[in-house]
């Protein structure tokens, strides 16, 4: 012990408290760099009650913020069982007010993208929110800017053309070298994620792709929702066989990982429960006898 009162330890702080008791402050473990903090300088997130060190809490907000696009920053721990979602003040605490700012302005952006209600004013020089009056029949209805007063079409943000569909719904024109090359709809390039509209643009990789946006995953050809169809079974039949992009091969392989994952966790917890059943006796003695060792070690000396 040293003249500070203070004796080393690789998971315990010391400090002294007014009465002149020797008093431990435990280490926490951060989930993100795999170092240990003292709890003042760790963060609960208020959802999850997951902890991690401020100093990589702050970090990972910052990224999230410039590569969210506006979505949900969600809780680090990427096996956290509540799903955490961050509260806006929260960030508010760890990042800068540009960097706050920035993200209340991509979520509002990203908001009235997931609206059905709300567009923006497709001007350059405008970009002024609108309300859109649906329909029960889901068609185009025309949209009028209450600023520029520009009236265009709700589904394709072109000018109001009620004589003819929309250009999305109708074979692309892609510019080459050799003139304009006419493709049809399931060949573009470029295309808009079903959920949120974003615009995604495919340039090699296979046919399941994932929103970076919303994080919907879907069918490249026939935009169809694949979130829940783990085997691709999807390019087994249909417009779309054999169209995923992998060989048959390949996809066989990865589909018998799947089955083998399932299946050696559905064993493990066979396994494990009667004998967690049987020691569970065993583990509860175990921690009362550790919890009154400790009670016993800080408990005052009595004269």
């Amino acid at each position: 012990m040293d003249s500070a009162g203070k004796i080393g330890h690789p998971t315990m702080t010391t400090d002294v408290s007014e009465a002149g008791e020797l008093c431990l402050e435990p280490l926490v473990t951060c989930k993100l760099c795999l170092c240990e903090h003292s709890l003042d300088k760790m963060t609960t997130l208020q959802e999850c009650s997951c902890i991690f060190c401020t100093a990589c809490l702050k970090q990972y907000m910052q990224l999230a913020i410039r590569e969210g696009c506006g979505s949900p920053i969600t809780c680090p721990d990427m096996v956290c069982l509540n799903h955490g979602i961050l509260q806006e003040a929260e960030i508010a605490c760890l990042v800068p007010v540009d960097q706050f700012q920035l993200y209340q302005r991509l979520k509002f952006e990203r908001e009235v993208h997931l609206d059905p209600c709300r567009t923006w004013c497709p001007a350059a020089d405008c970009q002024t929110m609108c309300h859109v009056e649906l329909i029960d029949s889901g068609q185009a209805v025309p949209v009028e800017c209450p600023a520029c007063h520009l009236k265009f079409c709700s589904s394709c943000k072109e000018v109001w053309h009620p004589e003819h569909l929309c250009q999305e719904n109708q074979p692309i024109v892609i510019p080459t070298e050799q003139g304009a090359l006419t493709r049809t709809d399931t060949e573009a390039p470029i295309k808009q994620c079903p959920v949120c509209r974003i615009y995604i643009e495919r340039n090699e990789g296979c046919a399941q792709m994932m929103c970076r946006n919303c994080k919907h995953t879907f069918c490249w050809y026939c935009l169809q929702n694949l979130d829940n169809d783990i085997f691709l079974r999807h390019y087994d039949r249909g417009p779309c066989r054999n169209k995923l992009g992998h060989s048959r091969a390949s996809v066989m392989w990865n589909r018998t990982q799947v089955v083998g994952i399932l299946v050696g966790l559905g064993i493990i917890a066979l396994v494990t429960s009667p004998l967690l059943l049987v020691a569970s006796p065993c583990i509860i003695c175990c921690v009362c006898k550790s919890c009154r060792g400790k009670k016993k070690k800080h408990a005052p000396p009595t004269t």
